[in-house]
């Protein structure tokens, strides 16, 4: 009887123990929010994706996925339905994409937005609306993976290429080409240092007398900058000094415009007169040389005026003086 009571008690206790263990798992899976259904149509792969997998926004889980499978309105694509907490901040720029957990290969939805105000995208209950899926970072790098190996490849055909037969003799007979180089320029090197050290040494040259010349040089050129400053401080002040205000150039540009009114008004007023006096000059000039050629020709007509002159002798029509009378 005793074993009997002992395994009614155990049995009772591990159905009591089964009951709590139900309970406070329905407590901590409960659902109290409200949530809506959405969907994403695509033919991307899915891999790794599993109903109810969580679905975060921007990090923040917000809802799970409740079913997956093919799309009948898109064949080949699939079809995802999600369910997300009422008050998520879906607008019409919402993009998922597929992002896994670490390392352990399980993947979630991972809903973002381009970060622009934009309208939101309201539930319906009857008709989900659709969010697009974006290509995630495997998708990615998938793509990118392939596209790099097939540079790889050619790299490698190139390389493959510049390394055959005919090429390694080539590259053999550069590196000998260049070693060569080397050392004629490892000669030329020597005898120039030779040739340096013969007519620069300190046996050719003075070092200390030609620091001294060099010296005095710098000195005297320097002297001979500061005089030219200033003489150019000295050439700008008497440029100054002939650009001031009554200044030469002003009293000179005055002394220009009064001599050009002169020079005007000798024009319109003195010059005519003095070509009338010199006209009344040469007219009496002319009648001046008349009277000395009536003089020349006719001495009597300063006594006798000039009147009729009566014939002298040998003169035809001459007659004495007394016979005359």
């Amino acid at each position: 009887m005793e074993n009997k009571a002992h395994a009614l008690a155990a049995g009772l206790f591990v159905a009591a123990l089964a009951a709590i263990l139900l309970v406070l798992a329905a407590w901590l899976t409960r659902d109290d929010g409200r949530r809506h259904p959405y969907e994403i149509s695509t033919r991307e792969s899915v891999t790794g994706l599993q109903a109810q997998a969580p679905v975060r926004y921007r990090g923040v889980d917000v809802g799970k996925v409740t079913a997956i499978g093919f799309d009948p309105k898109a064949q080949g694509s699939v079809l995802v339905r999600l369910a997300i907490e009422e008050g998520t901040p879906i607008t019409r720029d919402t993009f998922a994409t597929l992002s896994f957990q670490g390392v352990t290969g399980l993947a979630f939805v991972q809903l973002d937005d381009n970060g622009q105000p934009a309208p939101p995208l309201p539930p319906n209950d009857a008709a989900p609306p659709r969010i697009p899926l974006r290509p995630g970072l495997l998708s990615k790098i998938t793509v990118k993976g392939e596209a790099i190996l097939d540079q790889v490849e050619q790299i490698t055909s190139r390389v493959n290429s510049l390394l055959d037969a005919p090429n390694q003799q080539r590259l053999t007979g550069a590196v000998d080409n260049i070693s060569k180089a080397a050392a004629e320029i490892s000669a030329l090197s020597s005898n120039l240092n030779t040739t340096l050290t013969a007519q620069l040494g300190p046996q050719r040259v003075d070092i200390p007398a030609l620091v001294l010349r060099t010296d005095a040089a710098l000195a005297s050129l320097r002297n001979t900058s500061e005089e030219a400053r200033a003489s150019i401080r000295e050439i700008g002040e008497t440029a100054r000094r002939l650009n001031a205000k009554d200044g030469p150039l002003d009293r000179l540009a005055t002394g220009t415009e009064a001599l050009s009114q002169a020079a005007n008004s000798f024009n319109a007023t003195t010059l005519p007169r003095v070509n009338r006096v010199t006209e009344d000059t040469a007219r009496a000039v002319r009648q001046l040389s008349r009277t000395v050629n009536t003089i020349n020709d006719n001495p009597q007509s300063l006594i006798f005026g000039g009147g009729r002159i009566d014939p002298g002798p040998g003169e035809a029509g001459f007659s004495p003086l007394g016979q005359s009378r």
